[in-house]
């Protein structure tokens, strides 16, 4: 990489960052197209959110990802948010657009694009989701916004059931076509029923991710049958319990690394308008 004068600066600011592939992924892009863009990650605390989105002005940065814990803490201080954003408070992603700061949710594109590199457009089908937390919510307001019939939301009735049904309410109030329903993870007989008359069934919890990769979900197999279609969001290991059964029982399936890497891929056809080498990318930085 050539450093110069008219090198554009990117980058990725959260804590921490120091084990993000980030720099490494959109690196070989800009390489790889022959882009003056350099990206590098910088540890930004929650005390220094504004100096930080003040850097990305003052040094006229082309754009940055953000990750935890500063997804929703960004969104005061730019320009302009996404729809997606703005339903469901979170942004991955800011793009300086003549030095007008956007902010945008990517992680839900990476899921409806990973579909789409498969051949399936998340328009028109019914989802059973499992999990209702930060992934869950990005692949929410994409599907629905993407034109997805129907979304099935399980999660435990736990401490976090209310805040479910709010930030559920607000993806339904964002695109209303799509119906969206919240149901209690421990009861499997609603679960089966979902799962029957679903095309797509998809795990946004952690469960299935290393340590827990002996664990799944779904622990009756019989709900399991060729013609559905099955999602992991986990990626460590690349092919969760979950995938490997559904795989036995016939169903299609698509893991959770398709999806990481579909994010970064969304982000940087924002950032260049180009399109990133994403199985390419995956055997270069991630496998």
């Amino acid at each position: 990489m050539n450093i110069d004068g008219k090198t554009r600066l990117l980058g990725l600011i959260g804590t921490p960052v120091e084990h993000s592939k980030s720099p490494a992924m959109y690196n070989y892009c800009f390489e790889k197209y022959g882009l003056n863009c350099a990206y590098l990650a910088f540890d930004v605390d929650m005390d220094h959110v504004a100096e930080g989105i003040a850097a990305l002005r003052t040094f006229n940065v082309m754009g940055c990802n953000v990750t935890m814990p500063l997804k929703n803490a960004v969104i005061p201080y730019l320009d302009e948010v996404s729809p997606a954003s703005k339903a469901i408070g979170s942004v991955n992603t800011i793009v300086n657009k003549d030095g007008k700061l956007h902010g945008y949710v990517t992680d839900g594109m990476g899921y409806t694009g990973q579909l789409r590199r498969g051949g399936v457009e998340i328009a028109g089908k019914t989802v059973t989701l499992l999990g209702a937390g930060g992934a869950a919510s990005a692949i929410a307001i994409e599907a629905a916004l993407e034109g997805a019939k129907e979304i099935r939301v399980f999660n435990k009735r736990d401490a976090f059931w209310d805040r479910a049904l709010a930030n559920l309410k607000t993806i339904g109030d964002a695109a209303p076509a799509c119906k969206i329903s919240l149901s209690d993870l421990d009861d499997a007989a609603a679960l089966r029923a979902s799962i029957e008359t679903s095309d797509i069934l998809t795990n946004a919890t952690r469960v299935g991710m290393a340590p827990m990769d002996d664990a799944s979900l779904i622990t009756d197999l019989t709900m399991l049958r060729p013609e559905l279609i099955v999602t992991d969001v986990v990626y460590n290991p690349e092919e969760t319990k979950l995938l490997r059964e559904a795989k036995a029982a016939g169903c299609r399936t698509f893991d959770g690394l398709g999806m990481l890497v579909g994010q970064g891929a969304a982000s940087f056809k924002l950032y260049t308008g180009l399109e990133m080498p994403i199985d390419e990318v995956c055997d270069a930085i991630y496998r």
